[in-house]
């Protein structure tokens, strides 16, 4: 009880320091279904990792660096003007979750340094004037007001919001000055520079200026063009199959970039929630489900040369510039939008399966760096450096992945509260009547899936709790105060309607059994998969080679017999033993030996040649079977 009262108490210490989000002036057409937690203190493991990228990359960043181009303004080609605002944004996510003074006065000083370099016509960017609008030129623009708008939200200040503005009434008078299309201008169809409806979209329900609106719906207008990415009308076809594959790899006329496609669909809700048009939400809901489909891989993520390629059934192979973290991280941007507006289990289920494996995989341990590319087999390495900033765009954008989840793992609607992730800490909401709530979470998942949910509330009140079941978890419990709950089914919330009071507790267990995956016919690849984590092999676990040929042995059902063997030791977070037969070649006896597996995230986490690692297990050819 002592560890609930503590914690209670820190939730209330964070919310007093943390700043009123100011309340856009639009009321939007479409309202989300989910409201953000307003505080949360999450422990265990992705509590210290959360500690340890506030830390060591959100602290640790130099600003003057990521201003300075402002200054300078000499770039004809690249993308420095993106550090500013990724790293910006995910500082903001992180000072809602851990509002401390020192990250404060870094916010503060961030944007003041970037607004004295705005010019007096409004600009902000890295570009000479000579090359304005193009290459990454827009998208570095997108990526400013972006922060500046998140500054807004988080204090009030009406200086940051006029600088926005200031940045999108010199694009839009840029354009039409030069009679420019704002799809043929950088890269990639127009998609990098057209993502910038969603600061547009932003600002608009901040300022209630039509204008915005109006340029809104004029990128939409130009998507759908001869000349444009066809975002809507393309919705159902598969996103590696929209236009031919280019010549120039990174040019134009690439239609299959991932990362900035699923940018421009985070701006295409913006759009939708202002106007309520149905075809907006259909065509990101149809593509979420086709890159789902086509193109994640086991680890949650996928893209290769950080474009999109049908990767999804290749995923055994090995591919070339695998897993972009851009993309990783945007993938669980998206379907953190989705699950707000919809408070759809699938989009919660698909952002479990990312953040526990292809997105902490990417993260060093101490969250001072983060991969470029992170394949499914080989090593894990650290990323170049882009730009001549000391960092890359994988640095930058990793931890606005991993700062979406504290707020989000509760979150409240008009009926009650619901529950999306697992993990140990305390969530601050509000229930429907407007009172304070605080919902406990005490767990250690998943390594187990044994999960207990405390309410605190001051007075009883009725409303309904909704708590996710993973789609994965085939038999699962749930008790209220120790009565069993009925209608618990895999991959949808339970719901729980009833006077609720202090002290009440529900009680999870999940199906934590392994599971064996299988890809592929000639040759056969089998993976390991418990709860949402994918286990893998490393060469710092003992047994034979990484690459050596092995089959389980299942029980009657199907499922590995899987033996915690440590946690928390060698630089890894878990490591199970399990039976397997080794390809002897040989007749007579071939007795099982046991083979260790860790979680994927520790697999090869060494940013270095010194670990090899590998998720899917080539089988062996048998003609008999």
């Amino acid at each position: 009880m002592r560890f609930y009262r503590k914690s209670i108490i820190a939730v209330g210490m964070l919310i007093g320091m943390a700043a009123v989000t100011a309340q856009p002036l639009v009321k939007p057409a479409v309202f989300d279904q989910l409201q953000t937690a307003t505080a949360a203190q999450m422990t265990g493991f992705v509590g210290e990792k959360l500690d340890a990228s506030y830390q060591n990359r959100i602290l640790a960043q130099d600003v003057n660096r990521l201003v300075e181009p402002f200054r300078n303004r000499t770039e004809t080609r690249c993308w420095q003007s993106e550090f500013w605002g990724k790293w910006f944004t995910s500082a903001v996510l992180a000072y809602r979750y851990r509002p401390e003074p020192a990250l404060k006065a870094v916010l503060d000083k961030a944007v003041t340094e970037l607004i004295a370099t705005q010019t007096s016509d409004g600009y902000i960017g890295n570009y000479t004037e000579a090359n304005r609008l193009e290459q990454w030129d827009i998208w570095g623009r997108k990526y400013c007001m972006l922060g500046l708008l998140a500054y807004y939200d988080l204090t009030k200040d009406k200086k940051s919001l006029e600088a926005a503005r200031k940045v999108a009434d010199h694009l839009m008078g840029e354009l039409a000055s030069k009679k420019a299309l704002l799809v043929k201008q950088g890269n990639h169809r127009g998609m990098a520079a057209t993502s910038v409806m969603e600061p547009i979209c932003l600002l608009y329900a901040r300022t209630g200026d039509k204008r915005y609106l109006d340029f809104a719906e004029e990128i939409v207008r130009q998507w759908e063009s001869a000349e444009g990415p066809q975002l809507i009308t393309k919705a159902t076809v598969d996103v590696a199959k929209r236009f031919p594959k280019p010549k120039n790899w990174f040019g134009w006329e690439q239609g299959q970039k991932a990362y900035e496609m699923m940018s421009c669909y985070e701006g295409l809700l913006e759009l939708y929630r202002l106007t309520g048009k149905r075809e907006y939400r259909i065509a990101v809901e149809k593509t979420w489900e086709n890159i789902r489909d086509t193109e994640i891989n086991l680890a949650g993520s996928g893209s290769s040369v950080e474009c999109w390629f049908g990767g999804k059934r290749l995923q055994t192979l090995s591919i070339n510039h695998y897993q972009e973290t851009c993309v990783t991280a945007t993938w669980i941007k998206l379907s953190q939008q989705l699950l707000r507006l919809t408070g759809e289990a699938k989009y919660a289920d698909a952002i479990e399966q990312t953040y526990y494996n292809a997105l902490l995989g990417s993260m060093k341990a101490d969250g001072s760096d983060w991969t470029k590319y992170t394949p499914l087999a080989g090593q894990r390495l650290e990323g170049g450096e882009q730009c001549g900033m000391g960092i890359n765009c994988c640095v930058a954008s990793g931890p606005r992945g991993l700062f979406t989840l504290p707020l989000t793992a509760v979150m409240s609607s008009k009926v009650g509260i619901q529950v999306n992730f697992f993990a140990e800490g305390v969530y601050h909401t509000q229930t429907p009547t407007g009172q304070s709530a605080d919902v406990i979470q005490q767990t250690d998942y998943p390594v187990s899936g044994t999960i207990t949910l405390k309410l605190a509330i001051p007075k009883a009140e009725k409303l309904t709790l909704r708590v996710r079941i993973p789609a994965w978890s085939t038999q699962s419990t749930v008790t209220i105060n120790g009565r069993p709950v009925s209608d618990v089914t895999s991959g949808q919330y339970t719901e729980i309607s009833r006077i609720w009071q202090a002290g009440d507790q529900v009680s999870l267990v999940l199906d934590m059994r392994g599971r064996v995956v299988h890809l592929g016919e000639l040759p056969e690849n089998i993976a390991l998969v418990r709860g949402p984590i994918v286990l893998t092999r490393d060469t710092r676990l003992a047994g034979p080679n990484v690459d050596e040929t092995i089959s389980p042995v299942l029980d009657k059902e199907g499922y590995l017999n899987l033996k915690t063997a440590k946690l928390n030791q060698n630089g890894m977070w878990m490591q199970f033993e399990t039976p397997f037969l080794l390809e002897s070649h040989k007749e007579g006896d071939n007795k099982p030996v046991p083979i260790l597996f860790c979680d994927y995230a520790s697999a090869g986490n060494t940013l270095d040649d010194q670990s090899r690692f590998r998720v899917w297990l080539p089988q062996s050819v048998d003609p008999r079977k």
